[in-house]
């Protein structure tokens, strides 16, 4: 029997452009309703964004989904997200790396999605309560950071923290109305250049 997650791969992500059979694999077995509370858990495999708690949503599965893919964690990457809202992100690039630091700034979504995570299994992600966008040296350089939030300007502290090879995947606000630009960074050596991916709409990123 079809789950629901393996539903949702075959029929929303696969025909949208996502050939990774690693992140395919990983996203059929991952509860998603896990990471949702109250009656949102009956839309948790629907192809849309849901609202969480504290003003923040979850993407839909596709575009977690095509940026995971992007950022092509590796098992013995370290990896760093910022803006762990409900954690399924995370709990995504954790099963495809080798350790990952996720912060958010909002401790009740840090306290929760912290607790989810442990409780499904997810040992080696790292939850802080902290502003993501001014870095996080501790475990610096970082093969891959993953932003879940539109950054008016690309903070200069992620970039600084990016490791030689590294990637990250940003949505980045142009123009105030519009839709945002979802960047793929890459770093080689002190040379670092980016593609645009496609247009998404993610809440903003803040800071403080």
């Amino acid at each position: 029997m079809t789950s629901p997650a393996e539903k949702m791969v075959a029929e929303q992500l696969v025909p949208h452009g996502v050939t990774d059979e690693r992140v395919l694999h990983v996203m059929s077995t991952i509860p998603r309703e896990e990471f949702l509370s109250g009656s949102v858990r009956r839309y948790a495999y629907e192809d849309r964004a849901l609202a969480i708690e504290c003003g923040q949503t979850i993407s839909q599965p596709l575009v977690v989904a095509l940026m995971t893919q992007a950022a092509n964690p590796q098992p013995a990457d370290v990896a760093r997200e910022v803006g762990t809202g409900s954690g399924y992100q995370a709990s995504v690039l954790s099963r495809l790396c080798g350790r990952l630091i996720t912060l958010e700034r909002e401790p009740a979504l840090g306290e929760r999605a912290s607790a989810t995570l442990r409780r499904l299994g997810f040992d080696n992600v790292e939850v802080a309560v902290a502003d993501g966008s001014l870095g996080w040296p501790e475990h610096a350089p970082y093969n891959v950071i993953l932003v879940a939030a539109a950054a008016a300007e690309v903070p200069p502290a992620l970039l600084d923290e990016l490791a030689d090879g590294g990637r990250m995947v940003i949505p980045v606000q142009i123009a105030d109305g519009e839709p945002q630009d979802l960047r793929l960074y890459s770093r080689r050596g002190d040379d670092i250049t980016y593609r645009s991916l496609f247009p998404v709409l993610f809440v903003p990123l803040r800071t403080g």
